[in-house]
């Protein structure tokens, strides 16, 4: 099956759980910016958070979340957007970070993004302006810093997981998480049981290794207690850029400017930061954007 999010909610009604399975859209995220291992992990860890906030904290169909991480590590800013509708696109700002393992033999992501720096995510939920939540790095594995978020910004404790695994080659073999999220009537000693048996799980990547779906995750989470699986969402990696998009971005600069590319370079060529689509435009196209505003 392709990727998805299951949630879940306890018995009790105490708990929300959801995980993850996120491999084909991390493998696509990899294969469109050509990252190396430890942005891969950088990446892939962001766009499965981003995927988790947005699957528990978006309502309609237009609703947006962006995610930005800037460290002081090698990688540099990581920007990931997620909706309502199970897609999520982003991008590292450097992509070629390959780095010597950690002390516990698995990629640096710590030191990939820097342990000093901020974690900011933006709700446009189409009223109002949107929302922005901000908090500082505190260990840039992010799975701590988006704990420490939803904690700090959002009133909610939490518990997150983040997981990706990355081939010699480059390549993503596999890539998930889980969100476990107090509701309330929860108490402190609940949450810390279930935080206990988080710790004692294997990582995600593990469990997506052996075989688990994220069903099967979210009652490992849970332990002996049962939960009452509410749905499932289908998760790919999407971008909303077009050709059009970016003509109309354009077609606001000053006319001379435009002119300048007719003139020395026969046309114009655009990259989406997000996806790394390429849109070109001929000196037909250019003369149009011109004529929008004479």
């Amino acid at each position: 099956m392709s990727d998805y999010i299951a949630s879940a909610l306890s018995r009790d009604t105490h708990f929300r759980i959801f995980a993850v399975d996120a491999t084909e859209t991390v493998r696509e995220a990899q294969r469109r910016h050509d990252t190396w291992s430890a942005a891969s992990a950088a990446l892939g860890r962001t766009l499965v958070a981003t995927a988790l906030l947005a699957a528990s904290g978006l309502k309609n169909r237009d609703d947006m979340l962006t995610v930005r991480i800037k460290g002081d590590g090698p990688v540099g800013s990581i920007i990931t957007d997620g909706t309502e509708i199970g897609t999520v696109r982003g991008y590292v700002q450097e992509p070629h970070v390959n780095l010597p393992l950690n002390l516990v033999g698995k990629i640096d992501v710590a030191r990939a993004v820097g342990k000093h720096g901020m974690l900011a995510v933006t709700k446009d939920i189409g009223i109002g302006e949107p929302f922005t939540g901000q908090v500082p790095l505190v260990s840039g594995e992010l799975a701590e810093d988006f704990t420490y978020y939803l904690a700090k910004s959002e009133q909610i404790p939490a518990a997150v997981g983040l997981s990706v695994f990355v081939n010699a080659d480059n390549s993503v073999q596999v890539a998930g998480g889980f969100m476990l999220q107090a509701l309330p009537g929860a108490d402190d000693a609940e949450l810390a049981a279930l935080e206990a048996n988080v710790k004692t799980l294997p990582l995600v990547s593990e469990l997506l290794k052996s075989g688990l779906t994220p069903e099967q995750i979210i009652q490992r989470i849970a332990g002996d207690a049962p939960v009452q699986l509410l749905d499932t969402q289908s998760l790919r990696f999407a971008c909303n850029c077009s050709k059009a998009h970016f003509g109309d971005i354009m077609a606001t600069l000053p006319h001379e400017q435009l002119q300048e590319m007719i003139d020395e370079d026969g046309g114009a060529e655009t990259t989406c930061k997000f996806c790394g689509n390429q849109y070109h435009y001929s000196v037909a196209d250019l003369k149009a954007l011109i004529a929008r505003h004479e």
